[in-house]
């Protein structure tokens, strides 16, 4: 590899400030403290994120301010009449005509991702007092962003909100900001290698039903299968399409490389498209991913007219997203904190939890107890008592996954883009945007900002950020020949930052869904969300969604027990102890 393309001279290091900001009201958990900018640290506790950036000295200036419309997005497609979305809505609906607790539970949540708040908002929905408390200074999770010196956001992932994404949706529509989401054209768009600098399109067209639309995408291309290609691969499918969900679980114990051979399915087909899909659910190849994950995605994307059809948010997710829930939770009387690490979780004598110790010694007591970390967290606190129940047990087989999140901001507006998602179809890079059209909160009349998807990141993501970004450049100079040089003698780049997740969403590999366990744990009064529990969707923020409200309901269930043995613990703490 050639490691003199970034030198000291062109890319210069500085010191990286992460910052909470924004127009964030006061209020007794946000207190300034918990939002003033931090100085990065090159690895947060437990291991759960690494950030690092380089800025070349000159700093940025945008030619327009954000928030401005620039990119040709397209109507909202009409979600409110599919089956799915209406079964999220009812459900949502249900936390707001439950019976008015005549004392509300109190809930206290261990981290503040969408599954954390998003079960927080729904028990404020019922009528119930959560607290949410974030390890860190900085909302959102694998959502979670920041801003650098120069004003620029850059974040943890590459987030596509879906049309199948039922529950996220009746989210946005249920906290009004409908009109936050970026619809782009219905279409699925790969790089292809052998072509530098050339795409291939699978245009859904907008005349034509479910499952007809995607059936007339795939024919319609001609460039990435032929067709005794296409036909085989039909026949290979035609078991799922058959078979209905009880096929779909079965195929749990195959990779998608085992699933593609027994069906007689052509290894170009695994090559040309299922490489790239597998990257992009779950970061890793088709010889590792289960196969059930790739055939609930075709079934979501391929069974609803509009369900593969993506949009992007307008802006930074803590922002743009978790602000309006964490508002929404707080006009109910709930609470979010920042910097509010669980250290501990303490057990009363009988095995239940006794309160969560936070890391500065604060002890949090409630009739409820939620966490919401990613699976890795979680089994760092799991008590030792607790070890040994095997819905604890199971965790073991669940495994975040490596990634590695990259922005490039260059000297120049790049023209070998579209206004997308791109798959890049790259031996390490899985999708990519150009954010500067992409995101009115990152349009840029002037300069591109590509953010990058780098995976799968197992082998990677131990090295620097300049090997990193000298690899990167390597595959852009293959996907815009004509404009990006491994050498930077083309498009120069002005500054990059690359965030780091050791642990991501849990790797998908074979035999692991009897292993997700429901969010109802075996402890009274204890329970888990995220989108490693048990739901019937990915590892997504849709699965993460869902989680949280299935988290909510279990609570909501469960209240009147709960609100019984808090009641029945303060009495026994109110008996005096005998001389």
């Amino acid at each position: 590899m050639d490691t003199g393309c970034l030198s000291s001279m062109n890319i210069t290091g500085a010191k990286q400030v992460r910052s909470f900001v924004g127009q964030i009201h006061t209020q007794r958990c946000f207190t300034s403290s918990s939002v003033q900018a931090l100085k990065s640290s090159s690895r947060t506790s437990f291991g759960l994120t690494s950030f690092g950036s380089r800025n070349k000295g000159k700093k940025l200036r945008r030619g327009l301010g954000a928030l401005q419309v620039v990119s040709q997005d397209l109507p909202r497609p009409p979600l409110e009449n599919t089956i799915n979305y209406l079964e999220a809505g009812q459900l949502s609906s249900t936390f707001r005509s439950s019976e008015r607790p005549s004392k509300p539970l109190q809930v206290v949540i261990a981290g503040a991702g969408l599954a954390g708040l998003s079960t927080a908002k729904y028990l404020a929905d019922a009528g119930h007092k959560p607290i949410v408390l974030e390890a860190r200074d900085v909302l959102g999770g694998k959502l979670a962003a920041w801003k650098d010196d120069d004003g620029d956001w850059y974040e943890t992932g590459l987030h596509i909100f879906f049309g199948a994404y039922p529950n996220v949706q009746n989210l946005f529509g249920e906290l009004g900001i409908n009109d936050r989401l970026q619809w782009k054209e219905h279409s699925m768009i790969f790089a292809m290698p052998n072509k530098p600098g050339e795409y291939s399109r699978f245009d859904f067209p907008e005349v034509l039903p479910a499952p007809l639309n995607g059936i007339w995408a795939i024919l319609k291309n001609n460039e990435m299968l032929t067709w005794p290609e296409k036909v085989k691969f039909a026949i290979g499918l035609l078991p799922a399409m058959l078979g209905g969900q009880a096929y779909v679980e079965a195929q749990d114990g195959l990779t998608v490389s085992e699933w593609m051979e027994k069906q007689g399915v052509p290894a170009r087909v695994n090559d040309e498209v299922f490489i790239a899909m597998s990257k992009a659910l779950n970061f890793i190849n088709p010889d590792e991913l289960s196969m059930q994950c790739i055939l609930i995605a075709l079934n979501r994307f391929l069974q609803e007219k509009h369900g593969s059809k993506m949009a992007f948010l307008d802006g930074n997710p803590p922002e743009r997203l978790c602000m309006p829930i964490v508002n929404h939770i707080q006009s109910l009387g709930g609470e979010v904190r920042l910097n509010s690490r669980i250290k501990k979780i303490e057990l009363n004598s009988d095995g239940t939890v006794k309160h969560f110790e936070l890391s500065d010694g604060t002890q949090i007591t409630a009739d409820a107890y939620v966490c919401a970390a990613p699976v890795d967290i979680f089994k760092l606190l799991v008590p030792e008592a607790w070890r040994e129940i095997s819905y604890f047990k199971k965790l073991d087989k669940l495994v975040g996954v490596p990634v590695i999140n990259v922005h490039i901001w260059f000297d120049r507006k790049l023209k070998n883009t579209y206004d997308h998602l791109l798959f890049s179809r790259s031996p390490l890079l899985s999708v990519y945007a150009d954010m500067s059209v992409a995101c009115k909160e990152y349009y840029d009349p002037d300069r591109s900002m590509l953010e990058l998807v780098f995976a799968p990141a197992e082998e990677w993501i131990g090295r620097s950020d300049t090997e990193i970004i000298e690899a990167t450049m390597q595959e852009l100079a293959k996907l815009f020949p004509d404009e990006i040089a491994a050498d930077q003698s083309k498009a120069k780049i002005l500054k990059y930052h690359v965030v780091k997740t050791p642990r991501s969403v849990y790797k998908t590999i074979p035999d692991c869904e009897p292993c997700r366990p429901l969010q109802r744990s075996p402890i009274e009064g204890f329970y888990l969300a995220g989108d490693y529990t048990k739901q019937k969707y990915l590892a997504s923020m849709e699965g993460a969604v869902l989680s949280g409200k299935l988290c909510a309901q279990s609570i909501v269930q469960d209240a009147k027990l709960l609100s019984r043995r808090s009641q029945e613990s303060i009495k026994k703490s109110e008996v005096p102890v005998a001389s």
